[in-house]
């Protein structure tokens, strides 16, 4: 009896033994799944992390190109808006010229016109010289009577091209342009550096986009106005400080033939006077007679133009001072230059009791004379030579 009862607590014993060590093993199972979900947790957490730093990084590269394309934007919006600022104002300008032209060609047109018309077309025309005068300023009463002196600057460079101080400014530069096609401009502090013997040296040089053709440009206020190469009829305002076009025109009627039969790569030759920017050209509907135009250097538009008396056979160079157009002369071979033809637009001169004007002392021929309302002298090209021819004057009879 005592042996059933031992055996039965050995029997109980070991069940609950084994029962807690079962509980014991299902509680470190438990354990280890637990850990390991914390493990897996933890290492999606730790993905997750990564992936925020990764977006966050390509969100900061994204704003950065973003922003540079906005800043883009508005540089190509303001150049667009320039772009179409400019093309509207072409478009004006182009407008004014088609209806000159067609004012022209109507004027040309035969009919038949009643006295009153006559009278009513009389009266046009004086009061278009009354603004014309207004607008050239009529108190500009001196006119060449002779040349008293030349002086011969300097010899460099080739058988064409143009020399000439800025008469709008007051600084004492001197621009030197050679050639009959080139693009480059140089530039010399004064007269006295560009006649030393280095004096390429000691040039600024500016480089223009497109190339010039002929020797008739000018220098005005800071702007070259030139007859751009390879184009009929094309006039462009270059700004030379900060080197860059900031305008352009179309001269009608000028580039088809040279405005000077002796100088035949000059087809638009550009002049200054005291009454600011001309241009001077010949055309074949004219016979060969010169016409010159005057030029609001501001607007580049036109504002007025004549057909002149004087022919461009035999002719090498023009030039325009106090509203008067002189015609310098001379032979094919080359010779004495002289002034035989003059035109006032004004009429305040009579221009056939104009005796003919010799320039002294030199023989040869001028591939430019530009006058300098300035200083009231020559700036001439001739052979290479830079030269200065100082003027007499008189009153305007």
């Amino acid at each position: 009896m005592l042996v059933l009862q031992l055996q039965f607590l050995l029997v109980s014993l070991l069940t609950s033994i084994m029962g807690a060590a079962q509980y014991v093993m299902q509680d470190a199972a438990l354990m280890n799944y637990i850990d390991r979900r914390f493990l897996s947790l933890e290492k999606r957490l730790e993905k997750c992390n990564q992936d925020i730093l990764d977006y966050v990084e390509e969100f900061r590269d994204f704003s950065k190109m973003v922003l540079s394309r906005l800043a883009g934007l508005n540089n190509y919006k303001a150049e667009v808006k320039s772009e179409v600022e400019n093309l509207l104002t072409r478009i004006e300008r182009a407008q004014r010229d088609i209806d000159y032209f067609g004012s022209v060609t109507d004027s040309n047109t035969c009919i038949e016109v009643h006295e009153d018309l006559v009278k009513q077309q009389l009266f046009e025309e004086a009061e278009e010289k009354k603004k014309l005068k207004l607008m050239l300023n009529a108190s500009c009463d001196h006119m060449l009577a002779g040349i008293k002196s030349l002086k011969i600057v300097k010899k460099t460079g080739d058988k064409y091209g143009s020399w000439m101080k800025d008469p709008g400014k007051k600084h004492t530069k001197i621009y030197l342009l050679n050639g009959s096609v080139n693009n480059v401009i140089l530039e010399f502090a004064n007269i006295m550096t560009f006649m030393e013997s280095n004096h390429v040296l000691k040039a600024r040089r500016v480089t223009l986009p497109f190339s010039w053709e002929g020797t008739g440009h000018v220098i005005y206020q800071g702007f070259l106005f030139y007859h751009r190469y390879g184009s009929l009829n094309e006039i462009i305002k270059f700004n030379i400080q900060k080197r860059n076009i900031t305008d352009q025109m179309l001269l009608p009627g000028a580039g088809r033939i040279p405005a000077y039969q002796l100088s035949p790569s000059t087809k638009i030759d550009l002049a200054l006077d005291e009454q600011g920017l001309w241009a001077i050209h010949a055309e074949p509907e004219t016979g060969g007679n010169i016409v010159i135009t005057k030029i609001n250097h501001i607007t580049m538009a036109v504002e007025h133009t004549w057909d002149t008396s004087c022919n461009s056979k035999d002719a090498e160079a023009a030039f325009m001072a106090c509203n008067t157009f002189y015609v310098v002369y001379n032979f094919p071979s080359g010779g004495t230059s002289r002034i035989q033809c003059v035109y006032d637009v004004l009429d305040a001169v009579n221009t056939y009791e104009i005796p003919v004007l010799h320039f002294p002392k030199r023989q040869g021929s001028h591939s430019t004379i530009h006058y300098n309302p300035k200083e009231k002298q020559l700036f001439a090209w001739g052979d290479g030579s830079q030269i200065i021819y100082k003027l007499h004057t008189k009153q305007k009879v």
